[in-house]
């Protein structure tokens, strides 16, 4: 722990550390082989027929065009360009999500013990709470010792945004990717925000983005000169916030107590299916997975089973059950998934007998320890 400073003239100093291509770079740590090439992790692109979209682009994939979450398919055709045109071939591998949360748990006992306060974002970035350093210089010199210490037990690259608040230190730390420091002093906030295009604000997806554009607001600045009403009046509630965030203004805290609030995986199918037993084998490895990541995280057991199925023609349905006791293992998992899936399959809930695309088997309301 860091020695806390004086109260009173307390300035925040937040870090935020965000690691590099994460899945990526831990696959080619690895597989030396994979350095510095393309590299995709996710779905088996077949030939440009797979299903299923990337998980994780390296630096020499996002060359390309490839990104995460882009559809497995895209990616490929988008590689194929580039092979084409003389370029490396890319590298399509299905990941290994066990090795990357071993490494991710090495490297958040690393950070943790570091900051006033610790909170895992996901499972390749993290909040600092550095404020008891007392400067931002100290705050800087501290993240560089940060990075070295990284790359040495890991051979992973890092980058680091510090800043006043989470969202200032979360914009800053993909301004300067890979390997990045960026320091936002709070009298930079507004000069460092204002030419940056309104996607880095936290929240605007695409979407968003496209209703932003339409009425031509595309930098922080312009959307800072919108009238919060009239912001409001486009976005509802979430519009005044859209003001705040976009003059750097935040003050979430960066939390030891943040919790998971559930624990989910998903499949998107080759080939759109109303196979029961195919369904099912699918539903077995996915609660399979779903549990294995329950017991990493030390949950003891949760009290809600939620499924989500996606038809061919994209409609997707949520559908949850919360019986009266705990439930806390993987067969009880599987067991509410099945009956929350089963009506799917026939013409309780699927009357037109529409295939399905994905299923996806999530455990909600998690419990850490089983009192009686």
């Amino acid at each position: 722990m860091l020695p806390f400073g004086g109260e009173g003239h307390h300035v925040r100093i937040i870090g935020h550390v965000d690691m590099d291509a994460f899945y990526a770079s831990v696959e080619a740590r690895y597989n030396s082989d994979l350095r510095d090439k393309p590299v995709v992790v996710g779905a088996d692109p077949k030939g440009g027929h797979g299903r299923g979209v990337v998980t994780a682009a390296s630096y020499a994939a996002r060359r390309y065009g490839i990104r995460s979450a882009m559809p497995i398919s895209r990616a490929w055709r988008l590689a194929e360009a580039a092979r084409r045109r003389g370029e490396p071939a890319t590298v399509f591998i299905p990941g290994n999500r066990k090795l990357y949360a071993e490494v991710s748990e090495r490297i958040m006992a690393l950070l943790a013990p570091s900051a006033d306060a610790f909170e895992e974002a996901s499972i390749d970035e993290a909040y600092l709470d550095l404020s008891s350093l007392g400067s931002f210089e100290a705050a800087a010199e501290h993240a560089r010792s940060l990075k070295r210490e990284i790359d040495r037990r890991e051979g992973l690259t890092c980058s680091v945004g510090i800043g006043p608040n989470k969202l200032v230190a979360k914009i800053a730390s993909d301004f300067e990717k890979p390997d990045g420091l960026t320091v936002v002093r709070p009298a930079e906030v507004q000069e460092f925000l204002d030419p940056l295009p309104i996607r880095v604000i936290p929240g605007i997806g695409p979407k968003t983005e496209g209703l932003l554009h339409e009425r031509g607001i595309r930098t922080v600045r312009d959307l800072r000169g919108v009238e919060p009403l009239q912001l409001v009046d486009w976005f509802g509630r979430w519009g005044g916030d859209l003001q705040a965030k976009a003059r750097g203004i935040s003050d979430s805290p960066v939390s030891n107590e943040w919790e998971p609030k559930s624990i989910g995986e998903q499949e998107t199918f080759e080939v759109d299916t109303l196979d029961a037993a195919f369904v099912l084998e699918r539903v077995r490895e996915l609660a399979r997975d779903v549990f294995a990541r329950l017991d990493r995280q030390g949950f003891r057991a949760f009290r809600t089973v939620t499924v989500t199925v996606r038809f061919a023609d994209f409609r997707t349905l949520t559908r949850s059950h919360t019986p009266r006791a705990h439930l806390a293992s993987e067969d009880a998992l599987y067991a509410g998934a099945v009956r929350l899936l089963l009506p799917f399959l026939d013409h309780r809930e699927n009357p037109r007998q529409k295939k399905l695309r994905l299923i996806g088997v999530r455990a909600e309301k998690l419990v850490r320890a089983i009192t009686t």
